[in-house]
């Protein structure tokens, strides 16, 4: 693939040290990505593959997020923004990515809003159009205004195919610092935490207390506290390491009185420090974070809390909860509290085994290349489906999603391709029972969520010329039926690892006499077309979308036509997919591809798993539940 990353950190480097990571991690892939950069340059940023594209850099003092700086301290003006913007374009032109990513922005960045939305509103309109993803850290700054999360929510809907979220929600949700609505839930992809750091050393005996607070002079307050701890306790062992961000006097001010090798610079080999450190203290951002949960030392954390800024304080809470860390306030800062935490700290039991995900770089390299790989095919647009799923959510309505396939035979590469597509969802595996061979049962081994079923005897027709094709229509006598309808159900069992005992008609045509009788030959349910032959005394469910084009193309059928179907099938409540994976061509794969994840994904849908839907069926007004082997249990 070509990739594009866009990001501009003003305060610390600490965003573009996520996006060089995921840049480097694709590069390594094989990729070729472009990583424009607006914030000043970052030496301690590593971008081995990628091309690095600096743009005209602006910062902040303090935390003045809307009074953008150039590299001279001054107003950034017009011209600066007009430099900017044509850069970025110039880099999708000369790229054509096939997926472009913007750092933070809808979610924070309003400052730059202009130069994004040039940016994604240019992407959307090449053809073909590439992914355009958002990409953005565990935690967010809470927003001020309603207004500015509709505006976010209503940018991500309009422009994005996905938000990547980089963290676990097992430690912080999204929704834990930014409003989630059901729209937005079926956007977001959980990354695991990016863990840009290098491997660590050798672990042996701990000593010392490793201070550090990130690039920028926003930690001043911290590493002057922890001097003057140092000051008077200089037995404990400290190494305090101030970012370039903090001053050349601010640096010689802060180390007199301390011994030597006490205060330097930020150094590369910080992971391996931290990992030899007894206790680590510092401020609680992302990559600090990441940090900590890697090398897993005793830790203090000082969350930096100016303006606005809740991000900080929350994930240090979060961590402290999971007792990986103790929280001592930024405004209770002075430097005996930091020796009473210091001291509380050493004598704390290791922190706990986490379970956090830190292979957050690694895997948005092989999501994006997934989402790639599954964009609708020309001509579908999912919008209207989307929008039916997002109403259906906000109403409080439940939207019920089964998948069934037919005429499986063998373990080939087609059912292995419809399986990886259907990773942890459930499917009902229509199998021909006549035509199973031993790799077939071998492949749904591998597969704990397919649900294998009865396809007919052999996909027989025995329809007399000129009406449509049935095996078991009313063409032939019942009992006939009722004995290939029995043998088949056995052959099926003698054949596969487990059957569900429901029949599925080839073509899904079934006599209704043959229907009513199936509940005697061992069946429990029914699966179909249509709703078919009037009730039966089993249950029944069948499909209702069926995207081939059996009487013309045997492709996919008009997109437009397939989406209206889906929109109808929100509003009455429920979507049964009918596929033929022995059939299928390169759209109906894409078809798939594009859909499925937004169905299984959405939060107002239900997916059903075909156990669940077969397992239960009214006898004599009461339920009854049935085994995977036919037999009545209750």
């Amino acid at each position: 693939m070509r990739v594009l990353i866009a990001v501009t950190h003003l305060l610390g480097a600490g965003h573009l040290t996520r996006a060089a990571a995921l840049a480097r991690a694709l590069a390594a892939e094989g990729h070729a990505v472009v990583l424009a950069s607006g914030g000043s340059p970052a030496p301690l940023v590593r971008t081995d593959g990628v091309r690095l594209l600096q743009l005209d850099p602006v910062h902040i003092r303090g935390t003045a997020f809307s009074d953008l700086l150039d590299s001279e301290d001054r107003p950034a003006d017009g011209a600066l923004f007009a430099r900017r913007r044509e850069a970025l374009l110039g880099a999708l032109a000369d790229l054509a990515p096939d997926a472009v990513v913007t750092e933070l922005f809808p979610f924070g960045r309003r400052a730059l809003a202009a130069e994004f939305l040039a940016l994604v509103e240019a992407a959307r309109a090449r053809r073909p159009r590439p992914l355009v993803l958002a990409s953005v850290r565990d935690i967010l700054v809470a927003p001020d205004r309603p207004a500015k999360v509709a505006e976010a929510h209503a940018r991500v809907a309009d422009l994005y195919d996905g938000v990547l979220v980089h963290g676990d929600p097992a430690l912080a949700a999204l929704d834990a610092s930014w409003p989630v609505d059901s729209r937005l839930a079926s956007r977001l992809t959980y990354t695991g935490y990016v863990d840009e750091g290098g491997p660590l050393p050798e672990t042996g005996p701990r000593a010392g207390i490793l201070v550090a607070a990130g690039s920028s002079a926003a930690g001043l307050g911290l590493l002057a506290a922890a001097a003057e701890a140092a000051r008077r306790r200089p037995d404990l062992g400290w190494r305090i390491l101030a970012g370039n961000g903090v001053s050349e006097p601010a640096f010689r001010a802060m180390g007199e009185g301390l011994a030597p090798g006490t205060l330097e610079r930020a150094r590369p080999d910080y992971r391996a420090l931290l990992a030899r450190a007894a206790v680590s203290v510092s401020q609680c951002g992302y990559n600090t974070a990441v940090d900590l949960l890697a090398a897993g030392p005793r830790a203090v954390l000082v969350p930096f809390e100016a303006g606005r800024e809740t991000e900080q304080r929350l994930r240090a809470e979060r961590l402290a909860a999971r007792s990986l860390a103790s929280v001592l306030p930024e405004a209770e800062l002075t430097a005996d509290a930091l020796l009473a935490a210091v001291e509380a700290a050493s004598s704390a039991p290791e922190p706990p085994a986490h379970g956090i995900r830190l292979d957050g770089a690694a895997r948005t390299a092989a999501l994006i290349g997934e989402m790639r790989r599954r964009r609708a095919p020309a001509g579908l647009d999912l919008d209207p489906l989307r929008a039916a799923l997002d109403a259906a959510g906000e109403a409080g309505r439940r939207v019920r999603f089964w998948w069934r396939d037919d005429d499986a035979v063998a373990g080939e590469p087609a059912l292995d391709r419809l399986l990886d597509l259907a990773e942890g969802t459930p499917i009902l595996l229509a199998a021909i029972p006549a035509g199973i061979v031993p790799s077939l049962a071998e492949r749904l081994a591998r597969a704990p969520l397919a649900r294998a079923a009865v396809h007919g005897l052999a996909h027989a027709n025995h329809a007399p010329a000129g009406e449509k094709r049935a095996e078991f229509g009313p063409h032939r006598p019942l009992d006939v039926l009722c004995e290939e309808a029995e043998a088949a159900l056995g052959l099926a069992r003698v054949r596969l690892p487990e059957v569900l005992p429901v029949f599925v008609p080839p073509w899904n045509r079934i006599a209704p006499d043959l229907a009513a009788a199936l509940a005697d030959l061992g069946y429990a349910g029914l699966s179909a077309a249509g709703g078919g032959a009037g009730p039966v005394a089993l249950v029944r469910h069948d499909i209702d979308l069926d995207p081939i084009d059996w009487r013309g193309t045997r492709s996919l059928v008009d997109p437009a036509r397939l989406v209206a179907d889906l929109v109808r099938r929100v509003a009455a409540g429920g979507i049964g997919l009918l596929t033929h994976h022995r059939v299928h061509d390169a759209a109906l794969w894409d078809f798939l591809g594009a859909l499925l994840p937004l169905l299984v994904r959405h939060p107002a849908v239900d997916v059903a798993d075909p156990r669940d839907l077969f397992s239960v069926r009214p006898v004599d007004g009461e339920p009854a539940a049935w085994s995977s082997a036919g037999t009545r249990i209750s």
